[in-house]
């Protein structure tokens, strides 16, 4: 296994490659993403283990959402059971990809509290939202940089070991290697991918506000927040799907499993 470097024009196209791949099917990657969120929901109440449970599992969903756009680009249907496709395939090195997760957010949420006295922290375990006082001071702008600067490894290392454990039989170790080593070779294609997933994201709600309060003549007759609503669900499955096509230009897919063969459903590559 060797992972390829891509132009910067290659993460540029990575989200118009998953708005393909998402338009394939979009009933279909609806499905996933609402069961997803709410599987997600139910295992972050439990007591005491929710939000360490929800996080552990993140590694293998991220697979089933691989496997979803992987069918979608070789021209096939969805099934809802290819979000669990993580838990099927390599489940033990999935576990402890999920366990290093965890462990991973952990020392960022730390890294955070040590500068802001924890208020991010509990504002992600438990959805207590500071006040805008706290949310204003530059304490809280200092613990969200040092958020982002420690979660960075951490996102390299994970973007690609999920489907490297579970599909090219890697291990958890080496998937997590193999994954930071892939990023940092083509960090130029995703800065450039970094960039153009910000504009549509920030873009897009912002110019369909604009739109509407010109045409409502500065009062919109829904919140902000309904309005947004339509673009997230159609920008989180492009996003995710995105993934699938990063991993595909970075690391050839190996052969499909037997049973999509079967369908006729074979990863492009």
């Amino acid at each position: 296994m060797q992972a390829r470097i891509v132009s910067p024009g290659r993460g540029a196209a990575w989200l118009g490659e998953g708005w393909r791949f998402f338009k394939a099917a979009p009933f279909g990657w609806f499905a996933l993403i609402f069961a997803y969120w709410l599987l997600m929901t139910l295992a972050s109440v439990l007591p005491f283990v929710g939000v360490a449970l929800a996080s552990a599992m993140v590694p293998a969903f991220a697979v089933g959402f691989m496997a979803a756009a992987r069918a979608a680009a070789a021209g096939g249907g969805i099934e809802m059971k290819m979000l669990f496709d993580g838990f099927r395939h390599a489940p033990r090195s999935q576990a402890s990809l999920g366990a290093v997760y965890v462990v991973c957010l952990a020392a960022v949420l730390a890294g955070s509290a040590a500068v802001d006295g924890g208020a991010l922290a509990r504002w992600m375990l438990t959805g207590t939202r500071p006040g805008d006082e706290t949310l204003q001071s530059g304490t809280f702008i200092a613990a969200l940089a040092v958020a982002a600067a420690l979660y960075a490894p951490v996102m390299m290392m994970f973007w690609f070991a999920p489907p490297l454990a579970a599909w090219h039989g890697t291990g958890a170790a080496k998937a997590l290697f193999f994954s930071f080593y892939g990023c940092l070779l083509n960090w130029r294609a995703f800065l450039a991918y970094g960039a153009v997933t910000a504009i549509i994201a920030v873009g897009m709600p912002f110019m369909t506000v604009l739109l509407l309060m010109l045409l409502t003549r500065g009062a919109p007759a829904l919140p902000v927040a309904s309005l947004a609503f339509p673009l997230v669900l159609v920008l989180l499955p492009t996003l995710f799907a995105s993934f699938y096509a990063s991993y595909r230009d970075v690391f050839a897919p190996p052969a499909a499993p037997p049973q999509e063969e079967a369908r006729g459903i074979m990863p492009s590559q």
